[in-house]
């Protein structure tokens, strides 16, 4: 074996991103190399991505390069392992594309199980969990409460049905990597987060392995400074994916697995959605009537005021709540919104005219809270039917789509092939 083989054929290159790691790069390169030489069949490299160190970590990373088979030292100009991630990976040759944390916090007996599935082609991605139930894991209280607060939000806000984000023990094919990470902006923490979220919101499969994992208790990374930027992370991500200016669409349509269809939000995600936008939907309901109630009845008021913010609200839970993306039923889902709507409105009505036939003559104010109350209630029996009605899963019972003209006379060349043989 090879291990500095530069073309097309390398099987595996390891990334090991690292700043500023001088008293603890060399014994950890030192694992590696021999954990790969003594384990691993495939052609390998190790790749250190050396991120605008200070300390002299450059330089021991090119001694290492220069001593040991196999491996190669990189160095950029600027700090972030996302940034070292992405500018390694575009460049190798290797078929599949590993990235560890410098540390080996992870057993690398895991490592194997990591790489199989992606150099047999079963798996597009595949990440260490150390939230799996088979995981062994040494750790603090606070670090452990972060990453399930951190995992729990991903999954309830992006529906996202994988366990761990942050484990930094990865790999990718690269033909996948070359189509996601032109995408990811992230150059620091959160670019693990950013390009599963992509992945899987473009149709892969992201193969989990449980792992063994041991906290390093000198890592220098900031928990809390690491946590406000991947809320804002996760804000640019959601904006991006709402407007459509990440093209996930696209992505399925060309490197999704199909025809499987892309996982839908679960319910706990969809009612958190759900719940926002009834919220902002509430708010701007009650400003709306504020302003038409000083220029017309109470009951015309509200009609408009509900109608106004019920399209919006369709619209909205169309695209964020429930996933559906483009023009297809578009007019059929708002005429069944409308049918919502009438119900909503006599639910608040009917609570308008109780408030009047107990108090001929009530405030503003106490109408806006009677109506608030049964706009919320309404918004309960909006969920229910918008899920279970107006955008339920139609594809539930319906055969699988045909396979293509390729595909059938793939398969029919293959049974004339076990024949012959």
């Amino acid at each position: 074996m090879d291990p500095m083989n530069q073309d097309p054929d390398l099987d595996l290159d390891v990334v090991v991103p690292v700043h500023d790691e001088r008293d603890t790069l060399e014994q950890s390169i030192a694992l590696l190399h021999a954990h790969l030489c003594a384990e691993e069949q495939a052609t390998w490299r190790i790749t250190i991505a050396d991120n605008a160190s200070t300390d002299g970590t450059a330089e021991l990373a090119d001694a290492l390069a220069a001593r040991l088979d196999g491996v190669i030292a990189v160095h950029l100009p600027e700090k972030g392992r996302g940034r070292a991630l992405k500018a390694a990976w575009s460049a190798s040759p290797a078929r599949v594309l590993v990235y560890l944390d410098e540390d080996l916090s992870t057993d690398l007996r895991a490592f194997g199980p990591l790489v199989a599935p992606l150099l047999s082609g079963h798996s597009d991605l595949a990440i260490g969990s150390r939230l799996a139930s088979a995981s062994r894991i040494v750790r603090g209280g606070e670090r452990e409460f972060v990453s399930r607060s951190y995992n729990a939000l991903l999954r309830g806000t992006f529906g996202v049905r994988f366990s761990d984000a942050q484990c930094g023990f990865k790999a990718i094919r690269a033909d996948v990597a070359h189509r996601l990470l032109p995408y990811v902006e992230d150059t620091g923490w959160f670019f693990d987060t950013e390009l599963l979220i992509l992945a899987e919101r473009a149709g892969l499969r992201i193969h989990e392995v449980p792992v063994d994992w041991i906290d390093d208790p000198h890592s220098s990374v900031d928990v809390v400074a690491t946590a406000a930027a991947d809320l804002k992370g996760l804000l640019r991500v959601g904006r991006g994916l709402a407007t459509g200016r990440i093209p996930v669409d696209d992505l399925y349509r060309d490197i999704g697995r199909h025809p499987f269809a892309r996982p839908k939000p679960p319910l706990s995600a969809q009612l958190l959605r759900f719940g926002v936008i009834g919220v902002l939907s509430t708010v701007a309901y009650a400003l709306v009537y504020l302003v038409l109630q000083a220029m017309m009845p109470a009951q015309a008021a509200n009609f408009l005021a509900l109608l106004v913010t019920a399209v919006a609200n369709t619209a909205a839970n169309r695209r964020f709540t429930f996933g559906i993306r483009g023009r297809t039923g578009a007019t059929t889902h708002h005429l069944q919104g409308l049918i919502v709507f009438g119900l909503a409105w006599a639910l608040t009505g009917g609570s308008l005219l109780a408030l009047h036939a107990s108090d001929p003559h009530p405030g503003p104010f106490a109408e806006v809270g009677v109506l608030t109350v049964a706009n919320l209630v309404a918004t309960l029996l909006r969920f229910a039917l918008l899920r279970l009605w107006v955008f339920r899963d139609r594809s539930r019972g319906q055969a699988p789509p045909e396979p293509d003209v390729v595909t059938r006379q793939h398969l029919t060349a293959l049974a004339q092939e076990a024949n012959r043989s």
